[in-house]
Formats: C-alpha cells, structure tokens, sequence
C-alpha cells in the first residue's frame, strides 16, 4: 500500500471530496483506486475562519511501484510502514521454578505488560494493592461526594492506574509510536474503545468508557493463565547476593505470603511513595527527577471553542476545544498547560489522609461546562536537593498545606483568578463555578507553593491571555494543589530494562519515571514485557 500524506480539505467535506483529493494528488483514475483507508485525521485551526481536516491515507491501487517511481523525490507519497505487531518470544510448555513473572501494580504500564507476557503464554502474577476497577469507582466517587476516604483505594490506586480517572488521553511525546503504540491502541479497540481512537490525532476514551476496558482487559489475562491479586501490597522486594551482584528473589506482600520470582516487573504509579521508600531501603538505585506544581485553572468551555475555532465552535467534528501554552518566566521559571481537560471536571486525587490533590478528568462526550488545565511550573532536584526521595517530601509538604487551607475537610483550596493576579482573598464565586469535589474553600493561594511558583503563574496568567482572550477572565478559578504532574524520582535501568544494580527488577511506567500518560505507560510496559520474555527463554 502507498503512504499518503498532509491531504488538506475543508472541514465540511464529503467522502466524495476525499476520493478526488487523492485522485488528483496521485494523478490516478478512478478505477485504478482499489480502496483507502484513513490511517490518522487531525485538524488544522490555525486560521480559525479556514479550519481544515488533515489526513494521513494508505492507498491500495494496482499502480504501487509505477507511482513510488514517479513520486519519488515527494516525501509525501511513500510505501506504507508495517505497523504490524509482532511478539518477541513464545513461553515454554512448562515454567521452571520461580519463573512465573511479577508485575507489580495494574495500571496502564503493569496491564499491557501483564497482557502482553500472558499473550505470549508467560502466565503472569500481577499483585495490585487497590480494588478491581467497579469497587474502586464506588470508592473513589464515594470520597468526593462523601468525603468517605480509603488510602487503598482512589483515583492513584487500583485498577487501572491514575488513568483511570483522567481524560483518558491517548497522545504523548513518545517518538516510538509505530509498532508498539498500534498495538496499544489496538488491544483497546479490541476490548471496547471506539475504533476512532485509531486516527483520529488526539485520541480520549473518558472515565466511564475506560472502566469497562480495564475489566475486559484483565478478563482477557486471567483466561490465559495470568493471575491478579486484588488488595495486595508489596511490602518488600526480597534482594539476595552481593552489592556487585544483586538480583530479585521474589516478593512478600502485606500478607506475609513470599511469591517466588526471579523477573519481577515494577509497575507502580507515580504515587506508590511507601514502595519507592522501601526500595531504596533495599539499595535498590534511585535518583531524583524534575517534575512540576501548580494549580488547575477552570474556564467556561464556550470561551475556549470560540478563541480557537471562533464561528465553527461547536462543530461535532472538532468537538470542545483544547489548548496547550507554555511561557518561560523572567525569574528563570517556566509555566505550561498540563493535561489539558476539555468539558471536564476537576477531581481529588489524593492517596494519603489529611492532603489534598487536584486533577483533570473527562468524560468520553466532554460535555462538562467547564474548561480545567493544569496550570504549573517545572522545578528540578535542585530545588529539593536533600536526597533521592525529597521530591516525596516536598510534595507532601505542599499537599498537607492544600488540607489546611482547604479547611481541613478534603475541600481543595480556590481563588479567583483576578483576586490571585491581585494579590487579595477570594471571598465569594463568580460566574465560574467549580467542578471539584468535595468542594471549594475560597481564600488566598499565595501560601500553597514556594514564592518562586506563585510569582511565575503570576507572570504566565496575563501572558497566556494574549494567545486565549479571556484566560485572564477575573471569575476563573484556581484549584490547588496539582504535585503529581510526573514521578519525583527515577529507577535508573540499563539497555535491558533491569535496574542499574539489582538484575531481575524491571522498573517501567510513569512511577520509575519512564512515562507520562496511559499512552506512554502502556508502551514502556509493552517493551519491559518483551525484554522480560526474552531474558526467559535464554535464560539457559
């Protein structure tokens, strides 16, 4: 098949128009155009009274090499890459001893390595410290609505990882998103996501979609061979050997129990802080690592989709609207949009008593009334430069002052964003009103982050205001706080995916600092199950 790409027409074009475009581009008659298929559709807003659909197509015509002959010094007509999925090794019939893999942690990153080890007949053992997906969403919803907390189990922990309770976003930075991005994408469409998430160019699935996939995913592994444990934490990776040659034993869950293995998966979260505590008592490698802070800022959504799609806003092709913005400070600070939540809401994402945490969450139709992004500014080891962990401990700083000003109740503490740009309290709402939950405590911000954060979002407000009129809108709210942007740390692993000094731990995902979002997590996972499959079979 040929590779077609950068075909540009007007948003409200026909399957008619798109047949032609390709004609014309290729200079083929109709009947030499044997059928197509829409490998990724973006759009282009940029002139927002000239918005156009932007395709990526792969072409069947008999005329393949006569075309890539005469096309080619076009860079834009090329073969079609093989995306295809192809797995790396196949399991013995019987598994010695100990050599059943341990994945620890079912998010994104520990589900598609679970799945992809049980694909390949490896018979996993994934331990998760939360509930299966449905107990846990009658928790987590139960916490904002209640105020009813469970440590175990939240919008951090339990099936499904963070992402859960997210936008479901399924774009990332990732250069690798070929081969093993496909499949990502694939085994979710085979488990219940709408086929569109693979090509359209920001994928989203939505909480409530994602909670079903998660069930059929897991079912799916089990029927392999694989097998989870709900409501076991890790409570040691038991290590054996020299400081020169340390490898992986197995596992001891909270239990007591002691689980024999000699390839073990780490797969948790970004806030499995007792596990990253734990492993550097056990010597385990780690080192600190940027992440950012900030707060989640609500707008009405009707104000986004008409500063960038201006009279088409509304359009059920473009649906709402997003943004991404980033301004670099003249304290030497940079502020950028995080995970960007159209038509969402903003959620309570902690997973420790007496702290309070923001996020972004959609549902799949991002029908909400507000607009919310996190608002937030890059800080590095430097800044908390004490040890390895400090991260943890700055964050939880941060957090336990968001519960104070909150007023102690899990309420999350809010300003307006003019009364913040003012540097006066927040008395009463305006024309925003927020979507968190438990609630929202108006007061002053000021005291939430270091001076350095506040005095940066300060300066970043007015300046993103003159790429979105009306960011700087005096009713906006600001929700604090937002600590758990990425992983404060990283467990450093070498060109076979094992940890730098402790063979047979596989540290991957978002929490060992590999990954940022499902998209990225579910590919390190892919990768880490590979070279865990292939150490395996040529282990004798």
């Amino acid at each position: 098949m040929l590779r077609l790409t950068e075909v540009k027409l007007p948003l409200d074009h026909t399957e008619e128009d798109l047949q032609a475009a390709i004609l014309q581009k290729l200079k083929l008659s109709a009947n030499d155009l044997q059928g197509y298929k829409v490998f990724k559709r973006s759009y282009d807003a940029r002139k927002r009274d000239a918005i156009s659909l932007v395709y990526t197509l792969d072409i069947e015509t008999p005329k393949q090499k006569q075309l890539l002959k005469q096309f080619k010094k076009n860079t834009r007509i090329l073969p079609t890459p093989d995306t295809i999925y192809r797995y790396v090794a196949q399991a013995p019939t019987t598994l010695a001893d100990g050599s059943r893999p341990v994945v620890i942690g079912l998010g994104p990153c520990g589900m598609f390595a679970g799945l992809l080890l049980a694909q390949m007949g490896f018979r996993p053992i994934i331990v998760e410290r939360g509930k299966a997906v449905h107990e846990r969403s009658v928790d987590t919803f139960g916490f904002w609505s209640k105020r009813k907390f469970n440590p175990e189990s939240n919008a951090q922990f339990g099936e499904g990882g963070a992402g859960t309770f997210s936008d479901g976003k399924l774009y990332s930075r990732i250069k690798d998103n070929d081969h093993h991005g496909r499949k990502v994408l694939a085994e979710l469409v085979n488990h219940g996501a709408v086929p569109e998430i693979l090509y359209i160019s920001k994928p989203h699935i939505g909480t409530y979609r994602l909670v079903k996939i998660v069930e059929n995913m897991r079912h799916q592994i089990t029927a392999l061979g694989g097998e989870i444990r709900f409501q076991n934490r890790v409570e040691t990776v038991e290590v054996e050997g020299t400081q020169e040659n340390r490898r992986v034993r197995g596992v001891t869950l909270e239990s007591g129990e002691f689980i024999r293995s000699d390839r073990v998966i780490l797969a948790v979260g970004h806030s499995a802080r007792d596990t990253f505590e734990m492993l550097q008592q056990q010597g385990v490698y780690i080192e600190p690592k940027p992440f950012s802070v900030g707060f989640r800022i609500e707008h009405p959504q009707p104000l986004i989709d008409q500063c960038r799609f201006g009279e088409k806003a509304g359009h059920p092709v473009l649906g709402a609207a997003d943004y991404k913005l980033v301004h670099h400070c003249t304290n030497g600070r940079s502020v950028y949009s995080f995970c960007m939540c159209p038509g969402g809401q903003v959620v309570a994402a902690t997973s420790e008593p007496g702290r309070v945490v923001t996020n972004g969450m959609s549902q799949y139709e991002r029908s909400g009334k507000n607009a919310n992004s996190g608002i937030v500014v890059g800080i590095t080891p430097a800044d908390y430069p004490d040890d390895a962990l400090a991260g943890i401990a700055l964050q939880r700083q941060l957090e336990s002052r968001a519960f104070e000003l909150g007023g102690g109740t899990y309420e999350a503490p809010g300003q307006l964003v003019g009364d913040f740009l003012a540097g006066r309290p927040s008395t009463e709402l305006g024309a925003v009103k927020p979507s968190y939950r438990p609630g929202v405590h108006l007061g002053d911000l000021s005291t939430s982050l270091p001076d350095y954060a506040i005095a940066a979002i300060r300066e970043a407000i007015p300046a993103f205001a003159q790429k979105i009129p009306g960011f700087a809108m005096h009713d906006a709210v600001l929700t604090g706080v937002e600590t758990r942007t990425s992983s404060p740390i990283r467990i450093k692993r070498d060109e076979n995916y094992q940890s730098l000094n402790t063979i047979g731990l596989y540290p991957a995902g978002e929490g060992a600092g590999y990954a940022g979002g499902i998209l990225s997590a579910a590919v390190d996972g892919i990768k880490v199950a590979e070279a865990v499959a292939l150490s395996l079979v040529s282990r004798d």
